[in-house]
């Protein structure tokens, strides 16, 4: 059935969507005999829809997973979304608030009940949206960090940890978000730029010989101060160590200590050490055993510990109060303007609070060993390379990880208490008065489990068996140590592999402007509004375009690119179906040149193809099929097609294997264009991979970028001089007959070589051109050729100067020697050919 009228994604896409999940595409079969490749989707948070990095990615794992499935593989793409603790239960509260109710007077069962209720109506929106865009996971199986079965392996993970030693209570530097009341993680740390007043402090000896001067940003915090930290190498110094001074404001005593980590250069060389407030001044204190007082509170507001004088103000207020109360003693030495980064919670807003906090944490010591040897000897590979580096700096230099939050939402620690008793457990122990810990797991805890729980362990399941160790992991680089590193650790411990053999770190999109794309700030460019106006295969075709191993910026154009090749492709498939082309037949050897051209273009575009994807070239891959279908089949191949001098059974030959290369990156058309073709049998969704046509033939390539150079010439001559574009032309010599049944051009009779008064230089030669004597003004066409001749005279002078000069000829590569022959050649070629056209014309 030939593709009739205008293609309208609006209509076709849903269809094809709605098609592929009633055909199963997507759903894995973990009993079949084909090589299982599966790959792990990042889990989006139910609370999301669809932004312009979800497009990218999920475009990239959607034309990995329909590769492998074209190649023969059993695909299963791994499909279900995050509970997302801190951003879920903002959403709630959000709403909760809006009703004029909060969620403590809620209470936690009801809240957490409210919580499932938004999720079933509100939760699943993204998984939507991907579906939308033609993403073919297996939505059979979508999962969710919750469910009953994946809740049930976080705390398998948790308590054994905990029976292994590695997860255990204490009391260490965590951020904390005052306006949530919890730890967060790194991930939603924000740095932003501020400038505040660096204050120098005098802190008198204690046995009054003199001071010594500290400088900070934050001088409410030194009501917290146990230590004065100097550098042992510093010669201003080093005979303080070992003393004490008196804290300011406060009257406790506390040491000046050594420690290396002080920069002799910054502020005054000396450091206030706050060791409950600041992740640096904490290490230092453990190093040298002091005190960590905590002077602001989990509330955010000066706690008893900051004195009677300062308790129950905010920080803001308490460091005005300070610097006041400083200078009143005469001990402020100096104040000046000082930017740097501060850290402000990405969910609530507020400006987190370093602080020492009782939380349960996770020794990451070992479970790294093996995590980091799977990167050095290859089993894990980063593409690009150096996040691999990334990786293991971060992996070498591990922390303690806090893994309890203070929510409600989410995976409650298996943890109880009853007086000084400790239990930790799968299910509550037995008696009376055990009180369960409130707090939740860090959402990552969860998700890092997710390649392997989300098969089924620790059930052995016919699935995990198949698909585990997934192949690819495609996601952003943002995520590398609280998602990648983990999954990789968790990975090993539990299953004794790797999750994981390839991961790809996609670029950021950022706004076109360069800015980061963001609502807020007005830069957001919502996927499903592109999709609305120019499909979903635009839209891919666009992600894939801007698909680099740098940062990019967003841009329309390359939307439309997709969007019009979408309709060459439609056009193209018309135009050949027309001409009798089909599917399904005993395709004859290639013999035409045409033939010929297309089917060695073809091949050595799957052969290249192949490459691509497996080095993740995926805007090379883009440019690669945009070119093969805009330029070389549509632009030249069916126009000698339409000329006869190619044949439909080739042409239909090469339209499958175009839609078959094209189909993982843009799946809709190319599916639409296969249904409509006569004999297509399936669904282009389980198409063989591209076959090639032909064998790759140089000759033919050759010989037709010659007829392609020859006709670009026609059609400039043509553009220069106003001429309609079918209008006859004479030509000497003779054109070769792929010219001739692609323009209006034809040997000119022997008589009428004298009246061809223009002249033009191709395929290494001058061509003689002309309709007749009185066609061209002879005195315009003499000025245009000294022009020309002008020009060419000046390059032949300029590369012959070029090489006389020995430097040049003597140390230059060869190749730039050589070129710079060739153009001598042929500019003094083009200059002789002009002045025997001016001598002609008399």
């Amino acid at each position: 059935m030939k593709p009739a009228g205008r293609f309208d994604p609006a209509e076709v896409e849903p269809r094809w969507t709605r098609a592929w999940r009633e055909a199963g595409v997507g759903h894995a079969d973990p009993g079949g005999d084909a090589p299982g490749f599966a790959i792990a989707i990042p889990p989006p948070n139910i609370t999301g829809a669809l932004h312009i990095g979800h497009a990218l990615n999920n475009t990239i794992q959607d034309l990995l997973i329909r590769t492998r499935r074209m190649a023969g593989d059993e695909t299963m793409w791994i499909c279900g979304t995050d509970h997302a603790g801190i951003a879920t239960q903002a959403v709630v509260e959000k709403a909760l608030a809006a009703e004029g109710i909060s969620r403590k007077e809620l209470g936690r069962e009801e809240f957490v009940r409210r919580v499932w209720d938004w999720k079933d109506h509100s939760g699943g929106t993204i998984i939507g949206q991907l579906s939308r865009m033609g993403c073919t996971l297996d939505y059979a199986r979508e999962r969710f960090t919750m469910d009953d079965a994946y809740a049930d392996a976080v705390l398998h993970v948790f308590v054994d940890l905990y029976e292994k030693g590695h997860i255990y209570r204490d009391r260490y530097m965590v951020n904390w978000d005052p306006g949530l009341g919890s730890a967060i993680s790194d991930l939603e740390v924000e740095e932003r730029e501020a400038t505040d007043t660096l204050v120098s402090i005098a802190y008198p000896l204690s046995d009054g010989s003199g001071e010594i001067v500290v400088a900070t940003v934050r001088p409410e915090t030194m009501l917290g101060d146990t230590a004065v930290a100097v550098n042992p190498s510093d010669e201003r110094y080093r005979d303080l160590i070992g003393r004490t001074v008196t804290l300011p404001l406060v009257g406790r005593e506390i040491p000046i200590v050594g420690d290396d980590y002080v920069q002799v250069d910054f502020g005054t060389g000396a450091l206030k050490v706050t060791p409950a407030h600041d992740a640096n001044d904490f290490e230092i204190g453990r190093r040298h055993d002091l005190e960590a007082i905590n002077v602001i509170g989990e509330d955010g507001r000066m706690t008893a510990a900051a004195g009677d004088a300062y308790a129950g103000l905010t920080p803001a207020e308490c460091q005005a109060k300070v610097v006041t109360d400083l200078r009143a003693q005469g001990l402020i030495r100096a104040e000046e303007p000082y930017t740097h980064t501060v850290p402000f919670s990405q969910r609530s807003g507020a400006r987190v609070e370093p602080l020492v906090s009782l939380q349960w944490f996770c020794d990451m010591t070992r479970l790294a060993q093996p995590a980091i040897a799977a990167v050095e000897e290859g089993r894990v590979r980063f593409t690009p390379a150096k996040w691999g580096e990334v990786y293991l700096t971060w992996m070498r230099e591990i922390r303690p990880w806090c893994v309890s939050r203070q929510l409600w939402w989410g995976h409650q620690l298996p943890v109880y208490y009853k007086g000084d008793a400790v239990y930790v457990g799968k299910t509550a122990p037995e008696g009376e008065g055990w009180t369960r810990d409130e707090d939740v797991l860090d959402t990552w805890f969860s998700s890092a489990l997710w390649p392997f729980a989300t098969l089924g362990w620790p059930a052995e399941t016919p699935e995990l068996a198949k698909f585990y160790p997934t192949q690819v992991l495609s996601t952003a680089r943002d995520i590398i140590f609280l998602w990648v590193a983990r999954m990789v650790m968790m990975g090993i411990e539990y299953t004794g592999t790797e999750p994981f053999s390839e991961v790809y770190i996609h670029p950021v999109v950022q706004a076109a402007d360069g800015r980061r794309m963001s609502k807020s700030l007005g830069t957001g460019v919502d996927p499903m509004d592109i999709i609305e106006t120019s499909g979903a295969d635009a839209l891919r075709f666009g992600m894939m375009m801007m698909s680099s191993t740098q940062d990019v910026r967003f841009s329309a154009d390359r939307i439309d690119q997709g969007r019009q090749l979408v309709t060459k492709l439609w056009n193209a498939a018309r135009l050949v179906v027309d001409r009798g082309g089909r599917a399904g037949l005993d395709t004859p050897a290639p013999e035409s040149l045409a033939d010929r051209w297309i089917a060695s273009r073809i091949t050595a575009a799957i052969e290249q193809s192949r490459e691509l994807v497996e080095g993740f070239q995926l805007s090379a891959l883009a440019d690669l099929v945009y070119h093969l279908v805009f330029d070389d089949y549509c632009d030249w191949y069916l126009e000698l097609l339409k000329a006869g001098e190619a044949t439909p059974e080739i042409a239909g030959d090469a339209l499958e294997q175009l839609l078959a290369l094209a189909h993982p990156m843009m799946p809709f058309v190319t599916e639409e264009c296969w249904s409509r073709t006569p004999g297509a049998r399936g669904l282009m969704a389980t198409h063989a991979p591209p076959r090639p046509p032909g064998p790759r033939d140089e000759a033919a390539e050759a010989e037709m970028a010659q007829v392609q150079e020859v006709v670009t010439a026609l059609r400039a001559y043509r553009s220069s001089r106003n001429l309609p574009p079918r209008t006859p032309l004479l030509m000497s010599p003779a054109p070769h007959p792929s010219v001739a049944a692609l323009d209006a051009v034809s040997e000119a009779p022997a008589d009428a070589v004298p009246t061809l008064v223009a002249s033009l230089l191709a395929d290494g030669r001058s061509i003689l051109l002309g309709t007749t004597a009185e066609d061209v003004d002879p005195e315009v066409e003499r000025a245009r050729l000294a022009d020309e001749l002008a020009t060419a005279t000046s390059e032949a002078e300029r590369a012959r100067r070029k090489l006389a000069d020995t430097r040049f000829v003597e140390r230059a590569p060869a190749h730039l020697v050589d070129a710079e022959r060739d153009k001598a050649a042929r500019y003094e070629a083009e200059r002789d050919a002009l002045a025997a056209r001016i001598a002609a014309l008399g």
